[in-house]
């Protein structure tokens, strides 16, 4: 058994990868300029083209949108959108532990 990752030729892009990401991309364009706050939580450095740095992409573009992420060892943000982010460098449990 494989888990669905773009690490290998095993990647399953059904029909129903494909409705989910026409609708992704749908949402991400009729919220081109609307507040928005773009949530990361727990993604590292290991694939960052695919939530990362396209999160980056879209809070420089909107001035309205907010960046926030929260993530152990690695909560940073570029400095073009560091005055619109939030960075948590912590785990995710500890951080909803201490929203209670």
């Amino acid at each position: 058994m494989v888990p669905n990752l773009r690490a290998d030729d095993t990647f399953v892009e059904d029909a129903g990868w494909h409705a989910a990401a026409d609708r992704y991309t749908a949402f991400l364009r009729s919220h081109r300029d609307a507040r928005v706050l773009y949530l990361e939580l727990g993604v590292g450095m290991n694939t960052p083209g695919i939530i990362k740095y396209p999160f980056w992409q879209l809070t420089a573009a909107n001035p309205n949108a907010i960046y926030a992420c929260v993530t152990k060892d690695e909560a940073w943000c570029p400095g073009q959108i560091a005055g619109r982010s939030m960075c948590i460098d912590a785990d995710i449990a500890d951080v909803v532990r201490a929203l209670d």
